[in-house]
């Protein structure tokens, strides 16, 4: 705190006892006596404490979250807080998305975030009405629905507790202008921008995503990267471009209460919550990686929205090229995929569900045998639960089921658990790019490789995007021209 060092905002908060202010460790104002503060684990956990959020640093919009990266429970917890499912089934359906009772549950987060589910959930709900209400024109009672309130007066109660203020008069210091709404029954536009860590580079984390955009699906246009989005209570289509400072975010939703799990998908989608430099200090003690690194500083992990999509799609993509794996994930999505609405025009279709997948007709998967059998058990796994990659699943668990289906490796396995369910530490040696790139290092092949790799943990994930950037490929790099 006193080095005021931006790398632990995010992941600790500082209450100040003497003020009822907590802040980020790199707020900006006076640094208090150390006998004045204290140092709690989350916003949530501050809020608790009877705290209100600094106005200077705002403390409860740091980029980060103190469990991300992580596998255990609390990080599960936090993932599915995030995506709204205490707002739509309440702590007793999030104990049982992740196998506990509702009283380990809370014992478990009171002890490694500071704060139950109940406290987590109220944290983040502030967070959105207060960005919502800060940079869009959106009536307040919209607001309120949007950031997941049940109602008006809890939500105005809410922000009162937390920020010491209003919703009003946020609203009229931002000087925010009116709303807006695109064509589309109850539909809703609304810009929003999405902090990281710094440092980020863009190139490799957007050229990936447009290298394999599906047709309908997604694409590239005009510096961004679009695709369409199935959430909780109705469909979306989001826009995403590398700014400065900040991810530009424009999201249309037909129902506003998808707000908070759209954003927290986004984040997602792009590795908004990864710390670039504890990644970028491990991988560069590594003498063969350390240029690569510093060249390209902040690398990300190209994620997904949608964890069942890129599991059904990394089955497509075995042995295939890129722009064959795209054609592939295209003739299904055209057969099966539910037409959507973009007001904006270049999309046309959600991805499909698993169910559809595993009814296809057989033919519309133009696939070698064992491979078409492969995609169809897949989809018939994920439909009846046998296979399960919300962020409640166990990541041994997934790995084992996915092993189990025919016609699917250790390759797809680790694809899944590294842009799927987010493991930083996901490994690829079999990986022609990863294979040919260390080759070209001198990093050994095989057993050697791994071996090697040992020295990237807990971070090899980011060390698999190193080793793709050495090869010229089109998902190195931004287009520069809208890709169809």
């Amino acid at each position: 705190m006193q080095g005021r060092d931006a790398r632990f905002d995010g992941r600790v908060v500082v209450g100040v006892l003497t003020t009822g202010i907590y802040c980020r460790p790199s707020c900006p104002a006076r640094t208090p006596r150390r006998s004045s503060v204290r140092f709690l684990p989350s916003a949530a956990a501050a809020q608790a404490a009877g705290l209100r959020a600094c106005k200077r640093c705002l403390p409860d919009g740091a980029p980060g979250r103190p469990a991300d990266g992580r596998s255990d429970v609390a990080g599960r917890a936090l993932q599915l807080i995030a995506d709204g499912v205490v707002d739509r089934d309440g702590v007793p359906g999030l104990a049982g998305r992740l196998g506990y009772s509702r009283r380990q549950l809370e014992r478990t987060l009171l002890a490694e975030l500071g704060a139950g589910p109940l406290a987590l959930a109220r944290a983040q709900r502030a967070a959105t009405a207060r960005t919502l209400v800060e940079t869009t024109g959106l009536p307040l009672a919209d607001v309120a629905f949007a950031a997941g309130f049940g109602s008006v007066r809890q939500f105005s109660a809410t922000f009162r507790d937390v920020y010491a203020t209003t919703p009003g008069e946020v609203r009229a210091r931002a000087g925010t202008g009116p709303g807006e709404r695109p064509p589309g029954a109850g539909a809703a536009a609304l810009d929003l921008r999405l902090p990281y860590r710094p440092p980020l580079w863009p190139d490799s984390l957007f050229g990936h995503l447009a290298a394999t955009a599906v047709p309908g699906v997604e694409e590239w246009r005009d510096g961004a990267y679009r695709r369409t989005l199935r959430l909780p209570h109705g469909t979306g289509v989001v826009a995403l471009r590398p700014l400065p400072t900040a991810i530009g975010c424009r999201l249309v939703l037909t129902d506003l209460r998808d707000l908070a799990p759209a954003v927290a998908r986004c984040r997602a989608l792009l590795d908004l919550d990864a710390d670039p430099v504890a990644v970028d200090a491990v991988l560069g003690e590594d003498e063969a990686l350390a240029p690569w690194v510093a060249k390209a500083p902040g690398r990300r992990l190209p994620r997904t929205v949608d964890a069942e999509e890129l599991a059904v799609r990394a089955v497509l993509g075995q042995q295939v090229s890129t722009a064959a794996a795209r054609t592939h994930a295209a003739r299904l999505v055209a057969a099966v995929g539910e037409p959507v609405d973009d007001p904006e025009g270049g999309l046309t279709r959600l991805w499909p569900r698993a169910e559809a997948i595993a009814s296809v007709d057989p033919t519309v998967l133009a696939l070698p045998r064992a491979r078409r059998a492969s995609v169809l058990a897949l989809a018939r796994a994920l439909a009846d639960g046998t296979v399960e990659l919300d962020p409640s699943a166990d990541p041994a668990l997934v790995r084992r089921t996915l092993l189990a289906l025919p016609g699917i490796g250790p390759w797809t396995a680790d694809v899944v658990a590294l842009r799927a369910l987010g493991d930083p530490d996901a490994f690829l040696p079999t990986d022609l790019g990863v294979v040919l790139a260390a080759r070209a290092l001198g990093l050994g092949e095989g057993r050697a490789l791994v071996e090697r790799a040992q020295r990237w943990s807990p971070y090899r994930a980011y060390a698999v995007q190193h080793l793709w950037a050495v090869g010229d490929h089109a998902v190195n790099h931004l287009p520069t021209k809208d890709v169809p």
